[in-house]
């Protein structure tokens, strides 16, 4: 924990002074990284450029420039809140970087960071057959992935739907911040429950799909997000299950669904090891997203109606 000094904001000058200050303190701390950035200079150099009202990229002409006392105190906060509460960084901006456009964030969804944003970013090819007119964002959070989606397919309906009030509430400001309440609208549903009589082209979906295992291992930043976008059983797969499932009833002919499921992947593949997951190959980074279409779900959906 970071005791308030009074010294600390007189020795303290510069805007290096308070990045060095940050970075060294983030160690020592132990600090777990990987909301944004994923090393302690990078870290305070996010915090201090956000608490000056900064971008994160100024030139590097600002790291000898002196700070006023407002704003040493005011930067010496955002530093000492990182590490005495343990919180995600971008819920102490308000805002992450998602398919190169930014959203706001707080501790009512998880800060995005999916590895769908690579397939977004190549049109989800080669396994639309088309331009798809309606999508869906299940499971939706902040909103990120179905928002971009809508950049990505601009003559595209998109739904977001979450079964928590509170993620819906910041979908909506991430609506509203896009400028895209024509084309995007946010659904409270669990699952489909609040989605009857809706088909779509393309069903994305980042759901809860931690197991337990690995949720109570979870760094402390990762356990101040909430639990509901993260815990899903012992195996990780309750909501999984389900989605499997149902997914074909909301899917148009050739639809397709992409669904994440991080380090789980291996349970499912244990699970149901004749269905024909497709593990696409991300360059980017990340694991565990697979893709079916609709017709391999209903293939196997005896399989999944055993299962749940």
């Amino acid at each position: 924990m970071i005791e308030k000094r009074e010294s600390d904001l007189h020795e303290l000058c510069t805007v290096l002074d308070y990045i060095r200050w940050g970075a060294s303190r983030f160690n020592e701390a132990q600090l777990w990284f990987g909301h944004g950035t994923d090393n302690a200079w990078d870290e305070a150099v996010l915090l201090v450029t956000h608490a000056l009202h900064l971008p994160v990229d100024s030139k590097p002409e600002i790291l000898s420039a002196r700070l006023t006392m407002p704003e040493r105190e005011a930067v010496m906060e955002v530093l000492r809140k990182r590490v005495n509460e343990r919180l995600p960084a971008p819920y102490l901006t308000n805002e992450a970087w998602f398919c190169d456009l930014p959203f706001y964030v707080d501790a009512r969804v998880l800060v995005p960071r999916s590895p769908i944003g690579e397939l977004i970013r190549n049109r989800f090819e080669p396994w639309l057959p088309q331009e798809p007119l309606a999508i869906l964002d299940l499971c939706c959070g902040s909103g990120c992935i179905g928002i971009a989606c809508a950049e990505a397919f601009p003559e595209a309906r998109v739904d977001l739907s979450d079964i928590s009030s509170d993620a819906l509430e910041v979908a909506q400001i991430n609506i509203n911040r896009h400028h895209l309440n024509e084309e995007v609208r946010a659904v409270q549903s669990d699952l489909f429950a609040g989605l009857k009589g809706c088909s779509y082209d393309l069903i994305v979906s980042n759901p809860p799909y931690v197991d337990a295992r690995d949720l109570a291992e979870m760094p402390r930043e990762y356990q101040a997000e909430p639990g509901l976008a993260l815990g899903s059983g012992d195996d990780g797969l309750d909501f999984t299950r389900r989605l499997l499932l149902e997914a074909p009833d909301y899917l148009q002919p050739e639809g397709v669904l992409v669904c994440e499921v991080g380090n789980s992947w291996v349970a499912l593949e244990e699970a149901y090891p004749r269905v024909p997951f497709f593990w696409p190959e991300l360059e980017d980074g990340g694991h565990g997203v697979f893709v079916l279409t609709r017709e391999e779900l209903l293939a196997c959906r005896a399989m999944f109606a055993e299962a749940v």
